[in-house]
């Protein structure tokens, strides 16, 4: 496909963020090939129109068309599923409405596209702390996104930064659940099951997109709460993928691990990053046992401070 005819849709999913107007002008400042096609679309998940006169104002200061859907109330997954409906390029990038985009964030998703073929390409996200933040956390990066890769595949993803294929067989007619656009998780599910439906997704290191910590995200209780949601999320997903001795066998190893990381808290009590790593991760299995279990997963939407997924 050449730049003459490449149209490309970048997403951006927002609720009461008066950050929403640093991403917009950041978007503002890319790179884009020659000759393409290039639209904005603003999804507001509030209850009113609140980000619509934020989005008019800036209109002047974006050299591309906007959308803006009003896609309402306090659940992710409508606002999401708002960008993919009316996702009409050939490409359809997710940026969260709390970031910047680097200049080359779009150019090096659609090089990675083009090499690969992947159904999906997911960039690195850059938390970038403030003199408040513990030295513990700067020093370790608890907020940063990166993929994870199994077996040398990247078998889920995330919306924060990701550039999608539309016409890709493993996302035609996918969408993000209802059931978890409030708790969270609805990307990781969206993405477990693309994958599983025979989808690709690779990784562009250099897409680097911005991102500033606040500082009511910057303690040990919010990144407790955000591993024991992310735990339950892959604890639900394996149960429904469970048969016979799975689950109980699923079961007991999450609940090993959870138990050898606080034995390994305890071991590297002196280091404040490896010890708060170490407690993170028994947290999240601990939610991993949770979500076997069936109960009922953190929210995480619909209220004042909305976190990304």
């Amino acid at each position: 496909m050449t730049n003459e005819n490449l149209k490309i849709d970048i997403a951006v999913c927002t609720f009461r963020r008066p950050e929403l107007a640093e991403t917009l002008r950041s978007l503002a400042t890319l790179i884009v090939p020659e000759s393409a096609a290039i639209r904005i679309i603003v999804a507001d998940n509030d209850v009113t129109p609140s980000a619509s006169a934020l989005v008019d104002r800036l209109r002047p200061e974006l050299p591309f068309d906007v959308t803006y859907v009003h896609c309402p109330a306090s659940n992710i997954s409508i606002a999401r599923n708002a960008c993919l409906d009316n996702g009409t390029g050939d490409f359809l990038a997710f940026i969260d409405d709390d970031e910047a985009a680097s200049k080359e964030w779009l150019v090096r998703l659609l090089e990675k596209a083009r090499t690969t073929g992947a159904d999906a390409i997911l960039g690195p996200v850059r938390a970038h702390y403030g003199p408040s933040a513990p030295g513990w956390m700067r020093r370790g990066d608890f907020h940063s996104t990166l993929p994870v890769w199994v077996a040398g595949q990247i078998r889920t993803g995330y919306t924060c930064n990701v550039l999608l294929k539309l016409k890709a067989p493993s996302l035609i007619g996918r969408r993000f659940k209802l059931t978890l656009g409030r708790s969270g998780g609805e990307d990781t599910d969206f993405f477990t099951e693309m994958h599983g439906a025979g989808g690709t997704i690779a990784f562009a290191p250099e897409a680097w997109v911005h991102e500033p910590v606040p500082e009511n995200r910057t303690s040990f209780s919010w990144l407790s709460k955000r591993r024991f949601r992310s735990g339950q999320t892959h604890g639900r997903l394996l149960a429904e993928k469970a048969r016979g001795l799975r689950k109980p066998l699923n079961l007991a190893l999450a609940a090993a691990k959870s138990t050898y990381c606080i034995f390994a808290t305890l071991l590297v009590l002196p280091s404040p990053v490896r010890r708060h790593r170490f407690l993170l991760r028994a947290i999240m299995h601990a939610g991993v046992v949770s979500g076997l279990l069936g109960q009922k997963e953190l929210e995480q939407y619909g209220t004042a401070e909305v976190t990304s997924p």
